[in-house]
């Protein structure tokens, strides 16, 4: 497949160095200092499920530079998904499959304003990697996976092709046929997990062994659950129990990578995480006073290290 991922971060980098070495004509959009070390000397992708390097020169710096490709995979951070969608509009890439492994449920949405509805898979991906030098991804734990699937009967083929294409990768993948439950039900717990590890500062097994921030999560992802089933989307109404039971079979030091982005001034995504939870609930009159205060205590941060802090 000819494959283009708007954003070589921990996502974007690590599935697309997978799918390059599998023989797949991957093409990154990156910036900055890590589009320099990428294309001077590839991606290189450090995992315990084995190292991969990309070949030097598979990096462009726009979407602008692309000619076509089969799929489009966007995995950008939230805040940059309006303008990766005008740009995939005014390029030779609009009307492409497009794929977000982005975090939310608000992303489809953001990028429908610029793309054709028709084009848009679903998907979700689950995976703990990040930026660890330019140049360079690290992969932590095993855990690779992706979940996507069809809205419109078009687009299976694409789909079938691409779950292909991650199986030759060893890319754990799956085709859903209810792909936005699949969106939701992560959504749920990555409320839960950024919204407590960043306010507490502290990684999950602290937050769940404290009788106060374990009923906190539950809470959290309860008031999503919620909003999610308010939405139309059938979700159990036990299943916040159920996220809190897996949440208890992570490692005690894992955290989420909103509360690395607080403990390194970085911008969060605050605002589609605990806060998308808090806009949505308004205005489909649900209740998430939760949600909002975390939004409210961690306000000052969305930007990044507060001036004057």
């Amino acid at each position: 497949m000819r494959i283009v991922i708007v954003g070589a971060g921990g996502v974007g980098g690590y599935f697309g160095a997978r799918l390059a070495a599998a023989g797949h004509e991957v093409t990154f959009v990156a910036r900055g200092r890590h589009l320099e070390a990428v294309r001077r000397s590839g991606l290189l992708v450090r995992s315990p499920l084995g190292d991969v390097r990309t070949s030097p020169g598979s990096v462009v710096e726009s979407v602008a530079d692309v000619d076509g490709a089969d799929l489009v995979i966007v995995a950008v951070k939230l805040w940059d998904t309006e303008d990766v969608a005008r740009q995939l509009g005014a390029s030779e890439l609009a009307g492409t499959p497009v794929l977000s492994l982005q975090n939310g449920v608000h992303k489809d949405a953001v990028l429908a304003r610029s793309l054709p509805p028709e084009s848009l898979l679903g998907g979700a991906c689950f995976i703990s990697a990040f930026i660890e030098e330019p140049g360079v991804v690290r992969h932590n734990g095993t855990l690779q996976r992706m979940v996507f699937g069809a809205r419109h009967p078009e687009q299976e083929p694409v789909a079938r092709q691409f779950l292909h294409a991650c199986t030759e990768a060893g890319i754990d993948a799956e085709v859903s046929a209810d792909v936005d439950r699949v969106i939701w039900e992560k959504y749920v717990f990555l409320v839960g997990h950024s919204a407590t590890t960043t306010a507490v500062r502290r990684p999950i097994g602290v937050v769940r062994s404290h009788e106060r921030t374990r009923v906190l999560l539950r809470d959290v992802m309860a008031e999503a659950v919620a909003v999610a089933r308010a939405s139309g989307v059938a979700l159990a109404e036990d299943f916040a129990e159920r996220q809190l039971a897996f949440c208890d079979t992570l490692p005690v030091d894992m955290t989420s990578s909103m509360h690395n982005d607080l403990e390194h001034g970085h911008r969060l995504e605050l605002p589609w995480l605990s806060g998308g939870v808090a806009d949505l609930a308004d205005e489909l009159g649900v209740p998430a006073p939760r949600n909002r205060t975390v939004a409210d205590i961690l306000a000052p941060y969305v930007d990044g290290a507060p001036s004057g802090a």
